[in-house]
């Protein structure tokens, strides 16, 4: 369920704003609002920290709101159009940039010079990669990218030893471990999560001023050609390219693909479904190049924010090292903040050594990211792109026929922006 939580200070703690110093009245009966992206479960958390900021800031009442992951851009969007958007929202993946290039959200660039001790908390590949024209928009939350799982049963079976170093071997190794119900290799296909196999391959989507297609090339029909190939003989697994991410996270826990290609936070949905999996049937790697992409969550204000200085002061409060550090120890889960995440891959050293393993890619190679362009119109290539690409995945158009479709796609969508 959605939940709303107001939390206010008590009539107590209003009288006394009566007494207080003038610029203590004057942020009396201020509110902030925050949208959160599913993670309901930090309610006891993010109570902590409200708290804490409304003792620093008497008279503030925050409200927060969390909802459902698909229902967040639609509930943002119409809160945009009835002028009451959240001071403070949580976006993921390249959403945010739509938003930004409209005029939407803050630039906090300005915020970051006037305390430029504060960016230096945070990983700069991660931080960077919110960048549009030049200006800051988001503040990291939590970060994930993805990696390859391997099942070390099947490598055994197949007499594989160690996880695979190039595209060539990615194919080899799934199709050598492709038998009966068994397939060799998966992956998580939405937010552009499959790029690096193209980006190991040397295939960009794009020309360097984002501007024009670059992906039809021989080179492109050649990878294609390659996965559609391995996909028909079972090398590859077809959920690959038709399941979002229950489907390709059950495939994997079930014990009967050889490799997975996905983002972190997928370890605790397949260790939670699989049995077979501990520290030596399951192993971790970086993708063949090092390539991954991100999928983070990031803080973003509002442009028609009534309070922005507050809205950055709360920012900063929950992603500053203590309570990054707390949210990412008890949760699990990395967050840009370099002191948190030290502390988090500290406590799961002993405690879970493949968390530590799959979380520990995450701070590796951060300056290969790829697949977050910093593009406007990111859903609409996307639209135009991948029904396109998936044609030729799957077996029903030849590469090159599926690469000159989407190439024409994706020129219309560049033409009108």
């Amino acid at each position: 369920m959605d939940r709303r939580h107001v939390l206010k200070t008590g009539a107590a703690a209003a009288a006394a704003t009566l007494f207080a110093p003038a610029y203590l009245r004057a942020q009396s009966n201020k509110k902030l609002s925050i949208l959160t992206w599913n993670i309901a479960d930090q309610e006891a958390l993010f109570k902590e920290e409200f708290a804490e900021f409304k003792a620093a800031h008497p008279g503030v009442e925050i409200e927060w709101l969390d909802k459902k992951g698909p229902d967040v851009p639609a509930f943002y969007q119409t809160q945009l159009v009835a002028g009451t958007a959240p001071d403070i929202v949580d976006l993921q993946g390249e959403i945010w940039v739509e938003w930004a290039a409209n005029g939407a959200l803050l630039d906090i660039t300005p915020y970051f010079q006037a305390d430029p001790e504060f960016p230096k908390l945070f990983n700069t590949d991660y931080l960077s990669s919110w960048i549009y024209n030049k200006k800051n928009y988001l503040v990291p939350f939590y970060i994930a990218k993805t990696l390859l799982f391997y099942n070390k049963l099947m490598f055994k079976d197949a007499g594989l030893s160690a996880p695979p170093t190039s595209f060539d071997e990615i194919i080899k190794f799934s199709e050598s471990m492709a038998k009966a119900e068994k397939t060799g290799f998966i992956t998580l296909n939405f937010d552009w999560l499959y790029w690096p196999l193209m980006k190991m391959n040397g295939i960009e989507l794009l020309t360097p001023d984002l501007k024009k297609p670059a992906f039809n090339t021989p080179e492109a029909a050649a990878v294609v050609d390659r996965l559609a190939k391995a996909t028909a003989s079972g090398g590859i697994n077809k959920i690959s390219w038709t399941g979002r991410w229950v489907e390709p996270n059950g495939a994997f826990s079930s014990g009967t693909v050889g490799m997975m290609h996905a983002h972190s936070s997928a370890y605790f949905f397949v260790k939670g479904q699989g049995r077979w999996i501990n520290r030596d049937t399951l192993g971790v790697a970086q993708a063949p190049g090092n390539w991954s992409t991100p999928t983070n969550h990031g803080f973003a204000i509002s442009k028609s924010s009534k309070n922005p200085e507050l809205a950055f002061a709360l920012i900063k409060l929950m992603t500053g090292n203590k309570w990054a550090t707390k949210f990412a120890t008890t949760r699990r889960i990395l967050t840009a903040n370099l002191v948190a995440d030290k502390a988090c891959l500290a406590s799961l050293e002993n405690e879970d050594p493949v968390a530590h393993a799959v979380l520990q890619t995450q701070l590796e190679h951060t300056d290969k990211l790829t697949g977050n362009w910093p593009l406007a119109n990111d859903a609409e290539i996307k639209d135009a792109f991948w029904p396109e690409l998936q044609n030729g995945l799957l077996g029903r158009k030849d590469a090159k026929t599926a690469l000159a479709a989407a190439e024409r796609a994706v020129t219309r969508v560049l033409r009108r922006s």
